[in-house]
Order: C-alpha cells, then sequence, then structure tokens
C-alpha cells in the first residue's frame, strides 16, 4: 500500500498522471517530508473515450503499484481510487479538481506537475496554473526526463510549412544518439532494412513462434470499481490481467523479447496469421504500455535489445535490431513531434471529405471477412493487436470505406491498452486515414485484399475470395479500393507513389472498371452485412 500522507503541514504538492510512471525521475532522488505526491483514478480520465475493459484496468493497476513503490521508498504519498475520488466533500471530477482539493485540505502554498502529453491536459494545467497563481500559489512544470527530445527541441526538426517525412527524421536521431552508428555513417551500411522486414509466415514458420510471455494481475477489485462507479468499457474484461503494469514485469518482457523474439522480429513484423496459437503475439515486443505509461523508458528498451545483438554473436542480423529501433527511436518520437507541432488543428482535419459511421463489426467482430475478424476479436479480446494490424486491416478498411476520421480516433484510442491521444492520433487520422492530406505519410495507406494475402494467411480461409473483384463472394477490400481511389482521382492521381494505380484502372475494359465500381457501391450500402 503506498505511504499515508500524514496529518501535516506540506509546502508542495506533486501531481502525477496515470501515464507518468517515470521512477527514474528526478522527482524521486530525494525523500522530503513537505513534500506530497498524488495518483488519483478519475471518473474523467476513464470515461473519455469508450475504453478497453483491460486498458483502464492496466492503468490503474500501475499506477497504484507505482503509489505503493513512491510510499515504500520513503516518499509521502496519496493514492486516491474511485472511491475515494467519487465520495470525496463534492466528486473530484477532473485533475484541477484534484489538486485545488489538495491544496486547500493540506494549506499548500505550492504546485508541481510533469508536462502533459495530451493538449487537453495540457490546456487544461494551464488553467489551472492561471488561478493557482491567482491565489498566490507558485506554480512549476517539468519534463517527464521520458523521450530522447523534449517539447521545446521539436522546432529544430519539424516545420508546419514544410514536409516532415520520417526517415529525414529517424537519421537525424541515429546521429544525435549514435544508436547504430558507425564513424563512417550507419552501421551495416543502410539507414534502415525495410526491404528485409515484410516476409509472411510459412507453415513451417508456425511452430517457432515462441509462446507470448504473460503475466497474472489481480484487478478484480478495479473492475469492481468500475462497474460500482458505473463506468463504460468495451471488450473483454479479465480478473487476471495478462500486461506489465510495474517496472519489475516491463523488464522481464523486455529480457524475454531480446533473447527469444528479438532475433526473428525484424524479418516477421509485417505478418500475420490465423494459425497459430500465438497469433495475437508473434515475434512482437508488446512493451508499448509500458513505455506509454513510463514505467520503463525508451532509451532502455533500445539499450537493452542492442546489447543483445551485441552479444548474440550474429545470431541476431542487423534487420532484426534496425527495424525494432526505427520503431522506438524514429516512429514514436516523430508521431509526438507531429502531435505537438500540428495540436489542437490536427484533431480536426478530414482532407478526404469522409462521412460515414464506423462498421457494427468494429465493436462485434461479427463480419466474414477472416482478415477483419481476426484483427477486431483479438482487439476485443487483449486490447492490443500489432501496427500491422492496426494499419492495413482495421484501418485501411476504415480508409476505404470513408468513416469519418472522429469515428475512427475514437475506436483506436478506446480499444489498444497502449493509445494514449498523443501516440494513437498521427497514427490513425495521419498515417491510417490520410485525414491530414499527407502531413504524416505521403500517400493513403490503402490496399485491395492483394496486399493482406500476401502478408498473412487469412485469405485462405476467408469466406470471400481474394483472386475475384466485381463477383457477389469478392473480397470486398478489392472493389473498394478500386472505388476509394476513383472517388479521389482528382486528389489523389498526381500523388507519384500511387499514379501507377490509375494507370491501371484505365487500363481496365470499361465493363469491368463499372462492375468493381458498382461492387464496391454495394459493399459500402451492405457494410454491416459484409
Amino acid at each position: 500500500m503506498a505511504r499515508p500522507a500524514l496529518k501535516r503541514r506540506y509546502k508542495t504538492l506533486r501531481l502525477i498522471m496515470g501515464d507518468q510512471l517515470n521512477a527514474a525521475h528526478s522527482w524521486y532522488k530525494e525523500k522530503d517530508d513537505s513534500i506530497l505526491y498524488i495518483v488519483a483514478e478519475l471518473k474523467s480520465e476513464a470515461s473519455y473515450a469508450p475504453h478497453h475493459a483491460q486498458k483502464i484496468a492496466a492503468f490503474f493497476a500501475a499506477m497504484e503499484s507505482f503509489a505503493d513503490a513512491l510510499g515504500n521508498a520513503g516518499h509521502h504519498v496519496e493514492h486516491f481510487n474511485l472511491d475515494i475520488t467519487q465520495k470525496a466533500s463534492r466528486p473530484l471530477a477532473n485533475f484541477s479538481d484534484l489538486a485545488l482539493f489538495l491544496l486547500d485540505r493540506y494549506k499548500i502554498s505550492r504546485f508541481e506537475y510533469q508536462q502533459p502529453e495530451e493538449h487537453r491536459l495540457d490546456e487544461m494545467m494551464h488553467g489551472l496554473v492561471d488561478e493557482l497563481t491567482s491565489r498566490d500559489v507558485i506554480c512549476r512544470c517539468v519534463t517527464t526526463e521520458h523521450f530522447f527530445l523534449e517539447i521545446d527541441e521539436l522546432g529544430d526538426y519539424f516545420k508546419t510549412d514544410k514536409n516532415n517525412l520520417l526517415e529525414h527524421f529517424y537519421r537525424k536521431l541515429r546521429k544525435k544518439t549514435r544508436y547504430l552508428m558507425t564513424e563512417e555513417g550507419p552501421e551495416g551500411g543502410d539507414w534502415n532494412y525495410d526491404v528485409k522486414n515484410r516476409n509472411k509466415l510459412k507453415q513451417s514458420d508456425l511452430d517457432d513462434i515462441p509462446a507470448p510471455l504473460s503475466f497474472s494481475n489481480n484487478v478484480e477489485e478495479i473492475n469492481q470499481r468500475l462497474e460500482r462507479h458505473k463506468i463504460k468499457t468495451i471488450g473483454v474484461s479479465q480478473d487476471s490481467l495478462i500486461h506489465p503494469v510495474n517496472r519489475a514485469q516491463a523488464r522481464k518482457l523486455l529480457q524475454y523479447f531480446c533473447k527469444y523474439l528479438l532475433p526473428r522480429f525484424g524479418t516477421f513484423q509485417d505478418s500475420m496469421t490465423a494459425h497459430s496459437a500465438h497469433r495475437w503475439a508473434l515475434y512482437h515486443s508488446r512493451i508499448s504500455f509500458a513505455l506509454n505509461a513510463k514505467i520503463i523508458s525508451p532509451k532502455e528498451v533500445i539499450d537493452a535489445s542492442i546489447k543483445a545483438y551485441r552479444n548474440s554473436e550474429g545470431s541476431i542480423e542487423i534487420s532484426q535490431i534496425e527495424g525494432f529501433v526505427r520503431q522506438i527511436l524514429g516512429w514514436r518520437e516523430f508521431v509526438r513531434g507531429i502531435y505537438w507541432t500540428f495540436m489542437p488543428r490536427y484533431k480536426t482535419l478530414n482532407a478526404l471529405d469522409a462521412k460515414r459511421a464506423l462498421p457494427e463489426f468494429y465493436w462485434t467482430a461479427d463480419t466474414k471477412m477472416r482478415c477483419v475478424k481476426e484483427a477486431v476479436s483479438q482487439s476485443l479480446d487483449y486490447a492490443y493487436a500489432h501496427h500491422i494490424q492496426r494499419l492495413m486491416i482495421t484501418g485501411n478498411f476504415a480508409l476505404l470505406a470513408g468513416v469519418h476520421p472522429d469515428e475512427v480516433d475514437s475506436w483506436y484510442l478506446g480499444i489498444y491498452i497502449d493509445a494514449i491521444e498523443w501516440v494513437e492520433l498521427p497514427n490513425t487520422r495521419g498515417m491510417s486515414q490520410f485525414a491530414d492530406g499527407g502531413i504524416v505519410g505521403s500517400k493513403p495507406y490503402a490496399s485491395s485484399g492483394n496486399y493482406i494475402n500476401k502478408m498473412s494467411d487469412y485469405c485462405g480461409s476467408c469466406h470471400y475470395k481474394v483472386s475475384k473483384r466485381e463477383e457477389e463472394n469478392a473480397c470486398p477490400f478489392n472493389s473498394l479500393y478500386w472505388h476509394f481511389m476513383n472517388r479521389h482521382r482528382k486528389k489523389l492521381e498526381r500523388n507519384p507513389r500511387i499514379g501507377m494505380a490509375y494507370r491501371t484502372f484505365d487500363r481496365m475494359h470499361e465493363e469491368t472498371r463499372q462492375a468493381i465500381l458498382e461492387r464496391g457501391q454495394w459493399c459500402l450500402d451492405h457494410v454491416n452485412e459484409l
């Protein structure tokens, strides 16, 4: 249990949000009896989106574990669960209410907080600071000490009036950090080995997939609190949570990845299968929740993985480690930079004027499309899916169907355990839906069933035929792809990365083109029947 706050005069209140569980932060280097830390479960944070039950349970369990660790280390900390925040002298609706309640309760004259990662919380904190300053409370915001780049450094890497390319950004950070670099340049001679990271799992590969490391975190009391306070959730609730919720578990999962999964991570990072008991995890680290909650740092993750690579005596190839480093050092830092550079306008962008509602099967997995059924059911069961399932299955379908980006954002933000707006929004509205018009990606990541068939074994056991386009049993992705390309032709045909697709479409017989478009329209009109 967290060390209870004493009935004493504190000078400083320090607020710890649910994604700020960084035990290595300089705040905690010295014990100070004049400082009170607060960690709290708030109904507003559990309900601002329809969150997965396991996501809320994981954050609440991690927060409680962190508060306990602080207390055991000798710090003064209050951990307020939902029962407390909802039954205080007045319900504590948000972080502002929480801070004001404790500042008044203990007559504290100084308030400190770490830089929030979400724009809405940053705005809330600015409003709170204005109010507290008017009351002569001294306020201070500090960095989270987590990312490779601080907020005030992002202007050196991102511009609102120029294209911001991941590859250029990634190379700059490789040079800055010296990861996988030699005096001559990038280790191995190439900056990335993406061409070697696109292998499909063959039948002979399936038996070699290691069992995922899972944990048994009892969250029964948390689930009871969620029910007691009428927190609406989605997905499958579990009283025993398999995801890491403390530093020891996160480090164990990282070690497991380095030893058993990293040797083949790059090779199969884009692969999908329906024919393995371990298909939901494959060779992925599943460290993203712990990273995004700051239980573990990106530097620690990269250092450990590179150390494993160095000590492997050649059994881990450069393509495996570089693909992983690119995800953490490159993509993760890149989307954060995009988020803070373009918010709050970014959240309103809808470049393709998408308007449709999200299909019902995103909430039920009740669809005859095997790929979508696999990706959605896995997401509902585990609050997790890997990046290709998110981008090229559920994201691709929403893009082709023209679903409004607000609805897509809400689904992704709620259903995945690692989803916090700074990382979700650029991935969804930008990379997945092209709603930002090309700020994140230089082209829409739209594809027909051919890509899914290339990277998975879903199509062989699907109700639909991936080889067909206009027939009644044709894969819906095929006709929807051409319908999407056709209706957005004016915006996209001059894009050099997809111009060839239009030339292919134009070479088809007129009757074939019309039949494909009619099939695509039928799929849109009957989307909940697919």
